[in-house]
């Protein structure tokens, strides 16, 4: 064996020394436990992929770090978790939301003053097959509604302006 490998090997064994009384010290069960009191540069404490990748790599660094912060110490502290950013959808504070009965009460003030552009923004949007199959059921009883044919008419039109832009991905008519 090499003077190098020796020496790892035995870097190795001190530093396998130094975790095992340190996770005696902060009363854990694997050496992950001790991440905790490690504190970070960026902040919050140690990630126990870098723990291990530090035993691995840098053994002397990860012994002097667990010697200072948890052997040393006479009560070691849990190092408070770095800040990280809210999960979940991204209000907009400027943004305004509505429940669904306000949304109800708007459409029927804009169906009051026969507001075509308000009713077709406020109504629920439907697919075109249910449009179409609305329409049909009216007409079939002899009644004419022209909120149906306009709901009919806005999903017949952005149907097609979905398959126009689907059919222009693919046909390849911008390459030359």
């Amino acid at each position: 064996m090499s003077e190098k490998e020796n020496q790892k090997a035995k870097s190795l064994v001190d530093i396998e020394d130094v975790i095992t009384s340190a996770i005696e010290k902060v009363g854990g069960d694997k050496e992950n436990d001790l991440c905790k009191y490690l504190p970070m540069s960026s902040g919050g404490y140690m990630h126990h992929f870098t723990l291990r990748k530090m035993k691995l790599k840098q053994p002397f660094e990860l012994g002097s770090l667990i010697k200072q912060f948890i052997i040393e110490k006479d009560a070691p502290n849990a190092v408070a978790p770095k800040q990280r950013a809210a999960r979940g959808s991204k209000k907009r504070k400027d943004q305004m939301t509505f429940t669904r009965i306000q949304l109800e009460r708007l459409l029927n003030i804009a169906k009051q003053t026969n507001d075509k552009e308000m009713i077709s923004l406020l109504s629920p949007k439907t697919s075109l097959a249910t449009a179409k199959r609305n329409l049909i059921t009216s007409v079939r009883q002899g009644i004419v509604d022209e909120e149906l044919w306009f709901a009919y008419k806005e999903s017949a039109e952005s149907y097609q302006f979905i398959q126009g832009t689907a059919n222009q991905q693919f046909t390849g008519s911008d390459i030359e």
